[in-house]
Parts: structure tokens; C-alpha cells; sequence
């Protein structure tokens, strides 16, 4: 037989091993079993592997692109092993000093227990007996127990919502309301294009009117009936933005020439015709009922922050601030806008119980993980405790963006709007860069993306959805970012903090509003787009004006029409109404008439205003819509 050619040193070692190989035939028809882990380029008979790049499935893919693949994927899984990020705490005896003052005079796990307790009780009580002041305000000598009022609530509907000639919104004048304004009113504004005879507001207060000059400021503002009337009540000095208060409004009946003035930070809107509903405010019937929602917030965040700084358990720490910020929200500093406390808290207790559930799975998942065996105790206040009352005090930090709501409309027609989501969006992709170094550096980098791009898989899909528009609410944000921030880091510290308290804002004050809406639930009372009519030229006399229109068309059955921003007329079809004769009220004042179909008592959009001027010219509507 032929010779057989010996094998290396490492191959002999396995020969009678019952191994997988290969099997090569020598030139002289003898066989050989090589091992298949044997691999000696240098070996003219060793046999070579095939390299990845040739192999069926990637025969077809281009060299280039298979090496940027391999170096993409060998970047994402991170370095080996991986690096797992802990806080290294400065100052670390000076951040650890509670917990050694803890352990020095509580050292039993019971005891400290009781301590817990005794704890949780004296914040109840505390915070209790402030919200207790502050909801049973005293009573106005002469008028009683001050009303819990919205800081949107007004005497006056918009468009036709008092009903012909206003009586809806009976009684127009000799009645008083006692009323309490929260604090911070001066923030809320008209979403939506609201027309005030020939001008429209849209994203500023709605106060019309008040003092006419510096000369009559002992004769009290007046304002138009569908003023904001805690607005108003701020414009005219009555209560204050920053603490609210108490005051008395009476009802003065029609009116004219509301003037503009800016007082007390708010800007108010004039009218130069008259309307049948206004009021102003009794001299010295502001009492000393406040909104205490400041001393109320002291109070939390003492209570916090000795909960933060003498604590260690990632547990105890996260659900106890959770529920003390939650109902410090909920019935101090961001109440829904109802007109009491006890339906306050029914609903902040029906909203608690699936926050609660949801806090349970943020800790499991992405909390613990960032506070589990974090010492420093100091850096966990600043940063996370502390970001947690910035996002949750959102109507008082981040409130002030002029983003009221981050839909298509909304961005283009609110001033800034644009900018400013240019400049969060800048400020988001930089975070999520540091996120993405460290989540490589742990690891974890290729799961976080999985997790992403399911989440960008399912917006896309809810985008498309047919019939509804995607609202992303600052709650849902909140969900969706905080996975991205269970790595122990400072800034994670911060922007887990920041997140957690924009999901208590957005539930305790909002609820559990729907990713998806329809278009008429995010228009609100905005502007339908419905059909307008086409009026003719009015035919005017000395005293009248006389307006013709054709019938509506489907499903349109009547016309509505306003007179300085009050329903004047309303004509239906079946009764062949298609002209109107109208008689100027008063000779010294212009006269705005605006037009709309009406479907049963429903209106659709309004013209703009057309103008009937003194000297009797009519100044026809612009082109468009108007509410």
C-alpha cells in the first residue's frame, strides 16, 4: 500500500477519537480523518473553511456591504465583556452620613418600620390640613361661600351657544356671583380662532374691555360678557396670578366700547360696539381665601426629600414618591378643572389606581435598575427627585413652550411653535446619543433597539389607521423614553427623574387620554371647514340694511345669523326665511353681522365679519371661516 502522510502534532493527539472531520484521499488512494476544528492555511492538504462572505446565503451580497454588516453588528453588541455603569458617589462619606445617622439611632429593621409609619402619617396630616385651609375658603360678608371656579369660565357661549338674542345665557344684568379663582390663570388661552367682532384671538387671553384710561379708573372696568372671568378678575386687580383668591362679579347688562388695556400681565382685547351681557367686579369684595398651592408644595417636597436622603431602598423610595406627587398634582398644583374637591379627588382616585399599576411595571422594568444600590443619596435628590418635581410641576416649567398641542394644525398656526419642537427635537436626538453609548457599553444596546423599533413600527401603523389622527400626550412621550433610561448614570438619574414626573402631571391632570383620536375630538371648538353661505349684497337705507341669501344646500336646513357676536336671527328653510331686514340699534356704533348654515339648532362655521360702518357703507366679509 501506499505511505500515508503524517499528520501534524495536534491532529495525532485525537486520532482514534470519535470526532467529525473530514476525510481527504491522498494522491496514493489512501485516506485521511482530519478534525473539523483543524485549520492550517500553511498546509497545502489542511482543508480550508469557507469564509462567511462566500457562503450560499451571501454569495450575492457585495464585499463592502457585508463588512460595514459586520462591523455595524460587532459596534452594537459592545465591547467585551461589558462594562456595567455605577454611580461612584462624590463625597461619598458626606452623601452617606444619613443613612450612618440611621443605622447609629434606628439600627432594628422594626423599628424603622415604625419610623416609616409615623412618617407617612405626619405628611398625611400636614398635607391634608393645608389642602383642607385651602379648599373651605371664608365666607363674603353679604354674598356667602365663594364658588370653585375653572380659570376658562365664562358667563357667554360661543357663536350661538346662548341661543337666540342670548337668552341661554339669562340674566344678563342685577345678579352678583361669588366666586374663587385658582392660582395661575393668567397661562390658559384661547386654542382655537375665537372672532370678537371683525378681529379673531387665537393662543392669548380672552378678556375683553376693562378700564376705558388712567381718568375713570374710580368708575371700575367693564367687561364683555364672554370674558375669561378669572382673567378678568386678574386684569382688574381683584385676584392674583400667583395665589388666586376670591372675589364678587355683578352682572351690568348691555354695554358698549370695550376698551384695550394691558394690566397685571394681561393683555385685554377691545370692542367698539356694544353687547347685551357685562360685568365687572364689587370694590373690596376680594376676600382672603388663596389658592395655598405654594405652601402645599412646600410641604411635599420637604417631605420628599428626607423620604429621598434618608433611604435606600429603591422600593420604598420610588412608591412613596410616586403616590405623594401623584395626589399633590392631582389636588394641589395641577387639579382637573372641576368645582370641588370632592369630585377632585373621586377622579384623582379613579385615576390613581391604573397609574399605580403602570409605576409597578416602569419599576420592574427600567426604576430598580437605575436606583437599585445607588449610595448617593445627595446626587438621587438633586437629580431624580428634583427632576421628578420639574416634570411634574409641567404647567409651571415646561408650560411656557408655545407647543399647546403637538398636532399639524396646532404647529402651524401657533407662533414658534415650529422653533421651539426644532430645538426639543435637537435636545431629544443629543440625549438619546449618550443613552445609546452607554447602553452599548452595558450590553443591552441590540434589545433597546428591538424595543425601539417596535415602538416606531407601531406608530407608523397607528398613522396609518384610517378616520383617526395620532396625538402623542406628554404621558405616552413619558412611556415610551423611559426605557431608554435604566443604566445608572447621572444624566439617566436626571432625564428618569424629568420623565416620571411628566407621566404624573399628564394622568393626575388629563387622564388617560387616547393615542387616537378622531378630528372632531382634536378640534375642540375649533373651526369645521363646513360650507358657507354666499350672501348678496345687502341693500342699505339711512336706518336699515337688508341681507338676501339663497336656500341651503344638503344637509344644511336653516341660517343662523350674529350681530356683534350675539344670534340675532335664525331662518329655516321650510318657512321660505332667505332675507333678513335689520334696523341699526344705535347710530353711533358699527355693527358686525356674521353668517352661518345651521343643521336643526347646530351651527356649522360663520363668515367673517362683515361691517356696517357709521356713514352706512357695508364692508363685505373676508374670504374664509370664523367661530
Amino acid at each position: 500500500m501506499g505511505s500515508q502522510r503524517a499528520l501534524p502534532e495536534e491532529c495525532q493527539s485525537h486520532q482514534g477519537l470519535d470526532h467529525q472531520g473530514y476525510e481527504y484521499t491522498t494522491p496514493d488512494g489512501s485516506s485521511t480523518h482530519l478534525l473539523a476544528g483543524y485549520d492550517d492555511p500553511d498546509d497545502p492538504i489542511a482543508p480550508q473553511r469557507a469564509s462567511p462572505d462566500t457562503s450560499p446565503r451571501q454569495q450575492w451580497v457585495p464585499t463592502s456591504i457585508a463588512r460595514v454588516y459586520q462591523v455595524t453588528k460587532t459596534w452594537v453588541q459592545g465591547p467585551q465583556p461589558s462594562q456595567i455603569q455605577k454611580i461612584a458617589p462624590y463625597c461619598a462619606r458626606t452623601q452617606t452620613a444619613p443613612i450612618r445617622l440611621l443605622d447609629l439611632y434606628v439600627p432594628k429593621k422594626n423599628h424603622r418600620c415604625l419610623l416609616l409609619l409615623g412618617f407617612y402619617l405626619f405628611w398625611f396630616l400636614a398635607f391634608v390640613g393645608i389642602l383642607h385651609r385651602s379648599a373651605n375658603s371664608s365666607r363674603i360678608e353679604g354674598f356667602g361661600t365663594p364658588a370653585q371656579i375653572g380659570c376658562i369660565a365664562s358667563y357667554w357661549n360661543p357663536g350661538n351657544g346662548c341661543g337666540l338674542d342670548g337668552n341661554d345665557c339669562r340674566p344678563f344684568s342685577n345678579g352678583s356671583f361669588a366666586f374663587r379663582c385658582p392660582a395661575n390663570c393668567a397661562r390658559a388661552m384661547v386654542l382655537n380662532p375665537r372672532a370678537v367682532g371683525a378681529q379673531e384671538i387665537v393662543y392669548q387671553p380672552l378678556v375683553i374691555g376693562g378700564w376705558k384710561d388712567a381718568a375713570f379708573e374710580n368708575e371700575g372696568p367693564i367687561y364683555r360678557g364672554d370674558s375669561y372671568l378669572c382673567q378678568a378678575a386678574i386684569h382688574a386687580g381683584i385676584v392674583t396670578n400667583q395665589k388666586g383668591g376670591c372675589g364678587v362679579a355683578t352682572l351690568i347688562g348691555e354695554h358698549s366700547n370695550y376698551p384695550s388695556s394691558k394690566r397685571n400681565g394681561i393683555q385685554s382685547v377691545g370692542f367698539d360696539s356694544s353687547f347685551p351681557l357685562s360685568f365687572s367686579f364689587v370694590p373690596g369684595s376680594s376676600s382672603e381665601c388663596v389658592d395655598l398651592r405654594w405652601p402645599l408644595l412646600a410641604v411635599s417636597v420637604i417631605f420628599t426629600t428626607i423620604l429621598s436622603l434618608f433611604t435606600t431602598s429603591p422600593a420604598v423610595f420610588f412608591y412613596s414618591s410616586f403616590v405623594g406627587i401623584f395626589f399633590h398634582v392631582g389636588l394641589g398644583s395641577d387639579p382637573p378643572s372641576l368645582s370641588d374637591y370632592y369630585s377632585i379627588l373621586s377622579i384623582i382616585i379613579g385615576r390613581f389606581l391604573p397609574a399605580a399599576f403602570i409605576s409597578f411595571v416602569l419599576y420592574r422594568s427600567c426604576i430598580r435598575r437605575q436606583l437599585g444600590g445607588l449610595s448617593a443619596q445627595f446626587e438621587k435628590t438633586i437629580l431624580w427627585l428634583g427632576g421628578c418635581w420639574v416634570g411634574a410641576l409641567n404647567n409651571y416649567t415646561f408650560d411656557h413652550i408655545p407647543i399647546s398641542r403637538l398636532t399639524p394644525h396646532d404647529l402651524n398656526q401657533q407662533p414658534g411653535a415650529k422653533f421651539a419642537l426644532a430645538i426639543i427635537v435637537a435636545i431629544l436626538l443629543i440625549i438619546a446619543a449618550g443613552q445609546i453609548y452607554f447602553l452599548r457599553l452595558e450590553g443591552r444596546l441590540p434589545r433597546y433597539l428591538a424595543l425601539y423599533i417596535a415602538f416606531l413600527v407601531g406608530i407608523v401603523i397607528l398613522v396609518a389607521l384610517p378616520g383617526l389622527d395620532l396625538r402623542i400626550h406628554h404621558y405616552i412621550l413619558a412611556l415610551l423614553l423611559l426605557p431608554g433610561t435604566a443604566i445608572q448614570t447621572r444624566p439617566s438619574l436626571l432625564y428618569q427623574g424629568i420623565l416620571v414626573g411628566l407621566f404624573i402631571n399628564g394622568i393626575a391632570r388629563w387622564g388617560f387620554d387616547s393615542l387616537l383620536q378622531t378630528p372632531a375630538m382634536l378640534l375642540g371648538d375649533g373651526q369645521l371647514n363646513s360650507l358657507l353661505p354666499t350672501m348678496a349684497a345687502p341693500l342699505i337705507t339711512p336706518n336699515n340694511i337688508t341681507f338676501a341669501w339663497s336656500a341651503p344646500l344638503y344637509p344644511y336646513d336653516g341660517i343662523s345669523i350674529l350681530v356683534n357676536d350675539v344670534e340675532r336671527y335664525r331662518g329655516y328653510e321650510d318657512y321660505d326665511a332667505n332675507t333678513l331686514v335689520w334696523e341699526r340699534r344705535r347710530s353711533t356704533e358699527k355693527e358686525y353681522f356674521r353668517f352661518g348654515y345651521m343643521t336643526g339648532s347646530a351651527a356649522g362655521d360663520y363668515t367673517k365679519a362683515g361691517t356696517w360702518k357709521l356713514d352706512g357703507t357695508w364692508i363685505p366679509p373676508l374670504p374664509g371661516p370664523s367661530r
